[in-house]
């Protein structure tokens, strides 16, 4: 088995494990879908780590057992994601990380957008000192090809000041510190920069500015989460209009060319097939697909298949935990729109109505912390998948193969970039 590696420009497709048993399911469906898709299949968040209890080194081994176990000799990646401090940096990059997906939403000025330009002048006049990169843009007009103009007027650059300054110092620091530690290792490394967590689409402009300053900075930026048009809520398909997303993606897609060449990241990624073949086709294969929650659902359809009055007490769990773990997701489900197990009769219902329908799968997606740290629920579910590999197994390649299949679709013209 080869060591995880970057990909660089290759399309990759992440696959997030949070118990260490998904792996084998996920090698199944590569084999039957992948195509020319890389897979990185060492994932996991430490927002998500700290929910679940495991650490780097216990997410980096479990791939790597199964990559043994399965005699798997081709390249594969290795994605430490939403890293907010140097000391996620530390542990993730000495566990074998490669892959470093910076988060700097914790300095992104996330209501911004709702600013009036009085507003915006009065913050940036007091931030505690200036933004070094306003006046570069200041009154630039960007034109990439016949169809993407930027204006950067006064406003839009105050804006992107304010919303941003903070979160792109933070990222280029972070960035730094990647670069000290990975070369004191002597290991090849790239990075991610995630953007996506805030309300309101990042602009164009927006977009221009913080590549810009990642490549002026020389980041080693491989791949860039932006905030795209529409809602991308966790463990559902994309809500908004697919056509008007396309036409955006169009115009995010010509600024990476044009800046870098990197990938476009798609974030909360999981169940998005109503919009993978465009990604796929309109990024020219430049794409990175970042899925963890929809891993997770399937293990818990393995659990109501094989232990039904198991899967019901955990969806009793799962509700009473649900107003407390939804507080950091952004979902629309409610519990008064899936009805409670003891009104549901029959088991092919119950796993429909909570692994098939919207609410129903957020309602289980967003408590997955609560069931897999609990002694009884936890301990449940890896016995029942332990027990079942087959069923595990099947369950995984059938769905995650349906992501691969659309995806490449759209790299069925041969558009793609292979590192």
């Amino acid at each position: 088995m080869k060591e995880s590696i970057p990909l660089e420009l290759a399309p990759s497709f992440g696959f997030g494990d949070r118990m260490g048993l998904a792996t084998p399911g996920h090698l199944a469906a590569m084999r039957d879908h992948g195509g020319n898709i890389q897979p990185i299949y060492a994932q996991q968040s430490i927002r998500e780590m700290a929910r679940t209890g495991r650490s780097p080194d216990a997410v980096m081994q479990a791939a790597r057992d199964a990559l043994v176990d399965a005699d798997f000799q081709s390249d594969w990646g290795s994605d430490a994601d939403h890293l907010k401090t140097p000391e996620d940096v530390n542990v993730t990059a000495a566990a074998g990380f490669v892959f470093f997906t910076i988060d700097p939403s914790d300095h992104v000025v996330t209501d911004a957008d709702d600013y009036t330009p009085a507003q915006l002048e009065l913050r940036y006049q007091e931030a505690p000192h200036p933004v070094p990169w306003i006046d570069r843009y200041h009154g630039e007009t960007i034109r990439i090809g016949d169809d993407v103009v930027i204006e950067f007027d006064h406003l839009s650059v105050t804006r992107a000041a304010v919303k941003y300054g903070r979160a792109i110092e933070h990222a280029l620091a972070m960035a730094q510190h990647i670069d000290s530690v990975m070369t004191g290792m002597r290991k090849a490394y790239e990075i991610e920069l995630s953007v996506d967590e805030t309300p309101q689409p990042t602009t164009l402009a927006e977009h221009y500015i913080i590549a810009d300053q990642c490549m002026r900075a020389d980041m080693k930026l491989v791949s860039l989460a932006p905030r795209y048009i529409g809602d991308f809520e966790k463990g559902i398909d994309y809500k908004g209009s697919t056509s008007d997303f396309e036409a955006s993606l169009a115009q995010h897609a010509a600024i990476a060319r044009h800046l870098g060449p990197y990938k476009l990241s798609l974030h909360s990624g999981s169940d998005k097939l109503s919009i993978y073949e465009p990604f796929a086709r309109i990024t020219q294969g430049m794409f990175h697909v970042k899925t963890a929650g929809t891993s997770y659902l399937e293990a818990l359809r393995v659990v109501a298949r094989e232990n039904a009055v198991a899967f019901r007490d955990i969806v009793n769990f799962s509700r009473e935990r649900f107003d407390e773990d939804r507080a950091t997701y952004h979902i629309s489900a409610t519990l008064d729109a899936v009805a409670p197990p003891a009104d549901i009769a029959d088991n092919g219902d119950i796993e429909r109505l909570y692994l098939d329908e919207d609410d129903g799968r957020q309602v289980l997606h967003v408590t997955f912390g609560s069931v897999l740290t609990h002694d009884l629920h936890g301990k449940t579910v890896r016995d029942t998948l332990i027990a079942h590999p087959q069923t595990h197994g099947d369950v995984l390649a059938s769905h995650l193969g349906k992501h691969l299949a659309e995806l490449n679709r759209g790299l069925c013209d041969g558009s793609t970039h292979t590192a």
